[in-house]
């Protein structure tokens, strides 16, 4: 059973004719800059242990045993945003994207505040799963306000904006902690202090998020826009039952698999290529720590650009097909692998790593819209959590541990004949998907 806090708002009877448009349009407005800006909250407190982990070097801990702390995070953030995927898909989201970020804003607080918690490993990887767990509970509710108030002709464009969030919330956390320690002179702070100001954004997210049009008093998105998905039914604006959303509509559907497949080789070459973008570009190219950082640097912002061009394609040119924008991202991935790996000069390999973190992040965000699509709204946030789950249990953890040892075994052609296969694979899952859809089979069934 769901706690009652966390049910969802019940419908209200629609307001006057002419109130509807005004207040939809006001409340599109509010909802979506209560997801970007909750979101970018979350992560304000994602990875903060990253930058504490010199001080930890320096109390006597070494990086191997720092790795597994922090693999706590990626190991319950993917079977989080699956499991809390479902429970956010029963849930207000109004309280349940405010209440996953206060519970992790607590955990990095009390991680930076109370000396036990950094005692040990141990401890700190319980915390670190812990916060893991309440991450996942970011993504789903962002999910269900995204299908409720955005028509599927829109919903890439939309997305691509809010996916710019984790951009925006990651860029923040540096100065966060420089400013941390500057105040109250203590290391610690790079721990609690952006833990502090994730609460004042969890008061803000909860004063501007709200959970369907009809707990508004308007009707919902499809008749609003006058946009309605291939087999919708009358019957998904009804919400479901854990069974029926697991049985009916996720475990069944296999479209959903395909690109959840496709999302572990997608999220594999994502992580293959930025976790290990220093230590190839120096031991391999010869690049120093300066050039490497402003190359890693870039990788990241590029993605920024990239995906709003991306959500653009898929609604404008393709009508709300993420499937050949995803293929066509993924093909100019490849080659820019290809040249990544090729190349000698500092300038071509710079070029190389940007055209990847302009175009990977595309793919990324797309496969989430993708399942938001194949999906009835109630089911949203259990389908991108399966997406999820396959991309950091799949493609994430593979990245940070596989890789290392292909790499020790072969050399680092052993690690690129691996991302390049890992793009084969996600364009040829991604296809079949695109094949099915094309041939009616969408994966909704009333």
């Amino acid at each position: 059973m769901i706690i009652n806090f966390l049910k969802p708002a019940a419908h209200k009877a629609l307001l006057p004719e002419d109130k509807i448009d005004s207040t939809y349009k006001k409340l599109r407005i509010q909802v979506f800059l209560g997801i970007f800006i909750g979101y970018a909250g979350y992560y304000l407190v994602r990875k903060v242990f990253s930058l504490a982990m010199p001080n930890l070097v320096a109390l006597g801990y070494s990086k191997t045993e720092l790795g597994f702390a922090l693999s706590g995070v990626s190991i319950a953030y993917g079977l989080s945003k699956f499991i809390m995927g479902n429970v956010s898909d029963r849930s207000n989201a109004r309280y349940f994207i405010t209440t996953g970020l206060v519970l992790s804003a607590i955990t990095m607080i009390f991680m930076g505040i109370v000396p036990v918690a950094t005692s040990s490993i141990t401890i700190m990887f319980v915390l670190l799963l812990l916060n893991g767990w309440f991450q996942g509970m970011g993504w789903p509710p962002s999910g269900r306000v995204m299908v409720h108030w955005f028509s599927i002709r829109e919903r890439g464009t939309k997305m691509s904006i809010w996916n710019v969030a984790h951009n925006v919330g990651g860029g923040i956390i540096g100065p966060l902690a420089i400013l941390g320690v500057a105040v109250f002179a203590d290391w610690h702070a790079k721990l609690y202090f952006p833990g502090f100001v994730a609460l004042a954004v969890a008061v803000i997210t909860w004063l501007l998020v709200r959970d369907t049009p009809q707990s508004c008093g308007l009707p919902n998105i499809e008749s609003y826009k006058n946009d309605y998905p291939d087999n919708y039914s009358e019957k998904f604006e009804q919400e479901m039952s854990a069974k029926e959303i697991f049985f009916k509509y996720i475990f069944k559907n296999k479209l959903l698999w395909s690109i959840a497949f496709a999302n572990a080789f997608v999220y594999l070459v994502r992580y293959g290529v930025l976790d290990w973008a220093p230590l190839y570009l120096e031991e391999s190219k010869g690049f120093s720590i300066k050039e490497s950082g402003w190359a890693y640097f870039a990788y990241e912002w590029a993605g920024i650009p990239g995906t709003l061009l991306c959500g653009y394609l898929s609604d404008k040119v393709f009508k709300g097909k993420r499937a050949p924008v995803s293929i066509i991202y993924m093909l100019l991935v490849m080659l820019s692998i290809f040249l990544y790996w090729g190349s000698e000069s500092i300038l071509a390999n710079s070029i190389a790593l940007v055209c990847i973190g302009f175009l990977i992040y595309g793919p990324v965000m797309l496969i989430g819209v993708h399942a938001l699509d194949l999906v009835p709204k109630k089911a949203a946030g259990t389908a991108a959590g399966l997406t999820g789950l396959f991309g950091y249990l799949g493609g994430a953890l593979f990245a940070n541990i596989a890789m290392g040892a292909v790499v020790d075994s072969w050399g680092w052609s052993g690690g690129f004949i691996v991302l390049i296969s890992a793009c084969i694979l996600s364009i040829i899952l991604i296809g079949i998907s695109w094949l099915q859809e094309i041939k009616g089979h969408n994966g909704i069934h009333s």
